[in-house]
């Protein structure tokens, strides 16, 4: 057993592993030029600065600074360590890795085991409902409701046996820890602290994976009368409910091929639907939308179909999450449900074609609903409530963007209460007016000051900074730039970050590497470093450039401290009240710029 991968195995993955596909497994990548470009996964945004460069296979986020290889991609956005993100990529390449000594890996391992732990749980359950005695009333409830053999073999459907102690048999039988299985979730442990129990028992269980596939946690449907009649797991540490969407993993390709999502509130919803041949559905576990879950909708598709129940609080649960998707910047519709049906009742009462065509083919505009929901208990004869529903579609539309929308729902809206558009129209604005006073200005000034900062931070670099930019990026692309560097300037750079990177070229060319930026990215290990060595891989070169160009850039940082020297003087002169010391100065000002030419 080996106490490390050895760095030709580290460097074979990296070869091997695609910086764009597998970037494209979490966030949607749209190919603009030679880059790809996307939502940041790592801060929340609406308009993409996410660039992947496949010449280079690295990533750079224009937005937050974030930026690495392949390998810095997984460890930042997952949290795994070095050897983890390695192994990860390897099994997605079939590249086979040596056995890694536990201390190398221990600050994984208990989250590593807890995955173990579920997929085993899920072969587990899966085997009881197919194939024993135990899971016979688990075939009978899944006959009964219609779910095919292609369904239940796709989303690993399983059954947890009338025990208390199943699956606790199963896990001690392997070594597992019972203690790291509690705060998995997976079991429970006894008010007296004398033994555990299985969470899950007489219950259909839905294997809930994270985003690549991973059994993470389970929803259990009761098939007798017991409450609750779903139950999930609690969150532990690889599980976290407000940031996982059910079946993402096997919905994505769809997704990214459509461009659409459609949002149900369950995860039997998504299984009907998949069984109806949508296979771009996902589901919230039970729970509200999220912030979190609605930006990583975002990353996977532009335009989202809600399809909630249809009763009071599936509509109210349909309002408040198409408020959450539209402020992360999708495009929202909204699919009518009718009412008393969920939409797996509906698809087994009328079919899949109906479904996709009288439901989600139906489905209203973010703005007609949300006039409909706003419609919900006010009595339209009543003077007073129909113009307070006037007053909040008005204010609906005046946060519209494209004046084509606000002025067709304006058309409506007086077509149905025969009002004068002009009115309306005048109304509309006030509100607009009204609201944008009410808006703190810090707020709005906040909100555009990261573009505004970064691009005036761009335009006024000095010319010594961007020159050192440019030519460290020179460096990381071609051996021979570097050494004719390193023979006139060596490591005299005036910005300590770029002397740093300097130095660290110069070290990695001497140990006998090749240009090859994400390689190079890779060795960092300073954060700060890696960021910035990363925007400047990124930056856009004149590939055809003249060796002058790099001498202008050398002078430019070779010259910097003795420019800095002539304004400490000119400053020190125009202070001067004595003549003679002021001519002296100037004489001095004078001879400095003459070495400069």
């Amino acid at each position: 057993m080996s106490n490390r991968i050895p760095d030709e195995k580290v460097e074979l993955i990296r070869r091997s592993s695609d910086i764009v596909e597998v970037i494209s497994d979490f966030v949607q990548l749209k190919k603009q030029g030679r880059q790809y470009i996307g939502l940041c996964p790592f801060h929340g945004e609406k308009s993409p600065s996410f660039s992947v460069s496949p010449d280079k296979q690295l990533y750079h986020c224009f937005g937050c600074g974030a930026g690495g290889n392949v390998f810095s991609f997984l460890m930042e956005l997952e949290g795994l360590s070095f050897i983890e993100a390695v192994k990860k990529l390897g099994g997605r390449a079939n590249i086979e890795l040596p056995e890694i000594t536990t201390h190398e890996t221990s600050s994984g391992g208990p989250q590593e085991t807890m995955r173990s732990a579920h997929e085993l749980a899920a072969k587990l359950y899966y085997h009881v409902l197919m194939l024993t005695e135990q899971g016979s009333e688990g075939r009978t409830y899944v006959k009964d409701r219609g779910f095919t053999k292609e369904q239940i073999e796709h989303f690993q459907i399983g059954f947890a046996p009338d025990r208390w102690d199943a699956l606790v048999t199963v896990l001690n039988k392997r070594n597992f820890s019972l203690d790291e299985m509690v705060k998995a979730s997976l079991i429970g442990e006894r008010e007296s602290k004398e033994g555990y129990f299985d969470r899950f028992r007489n219950r259909l269980m839905f294997p809930i994976w994270d985003g690549q596939g991973n059994v993470i946690a389970f929803g259990g449907r009761t098939i007798s009368d017991e409450k609750p009649k779903y139950l999930n797991s609690s969150d532990s540490p690889i599980f976290h409910k407000g940031q996982t969407l059910y079946g993402l993993h096997l919905a994505r390709p769809s997704i990214r091929k459509e461009g659409v999502a459609v949002l149900f509130e369950g995860y039997v919803d998504v299984i009907a639907a998949w069984g109806a041949g949508m296979t771009n559905t996902i589901a919230t576990l039970g729970t509200a939308l999220t912030e979190d879950q609605a930006k990583v909708i975002r990353r996977n598709a532009e335009t989202v179909t809600i399809c909630y129940d249809s009763d009071k609080a599936g509509t109210k649960a349909a309002f408040r999450s198409a408020a959450i998707l539209e402020q992360v910047g999708c495009v929202v519709k909204v699919a009518q449900m009718p009412d008393g049906l969920d939409p797996d009742d509906y698809i087994r009462t009328y079919g899949a074609n109906r479904f996709k065509s009288d439901v989600i083919g139906a489905s209203l505009t973010l703005m007609s609903f949300k006039m409909r929901y706003l419609r919900i208990g006010k009595n339209m004869q009543n003077e007073a409530e129909r113009m307070n529903y006037i007053e909040e579609v008005l204010t609906e539309i005046s946060t519209l963007s494209r004046a084509v929308e606000r002025d067709h729902y304006l058309r409506q809206l007086a077509d149905e209460f025969s009002l004068s558009l002009d009115a309306l129209k005048q109304e509309q604005y006030q509100i607009f007016r009204a609201n944008r006073k009410q808006e703190p200005y810090q707020a709005k000034s906040e909100a555009r000051a990261p573009k505004r900062k970064s691009i005036e931070a761009k335009k006024l670099l000095p010319a010594y900074q961007n020159a050192e930019r440019y030519l460290i990026a020179h460096m990381m692309r071609d051996v021979e730039i570097a050494e004719l560097v390193q023979e006139r300037i060596g490591g005299e750079f005036n910005i300590d970050e770029h002397q740093a990177l300097a130095a660290y070229l110069f070290s990695y060319y001497g140990e006998g590497h090749e240009a090859d930026p994400s390689q190079f990215v890779q060795k960092l290990q300073d954060e700060k470093l890696l960021r910035i060595a990363t925007e400047l891989a990124m930056l856009s070169l004149n590939e055809e450039y003249q060796e002058q160009e790099l001498f202008d850039y050398m002078k430019l940082i070779e010259t910097y401290p003795k420019r800095v020297q002539i304004q400490q003087k000119e400053l020190e002169m125009k202070r001067e009240k004595d003549p003679l010391e002021a001519a002296k100065l100037l004489m001095e000002i004078n001879r400095m710029k003459q070495e400069l030419q």
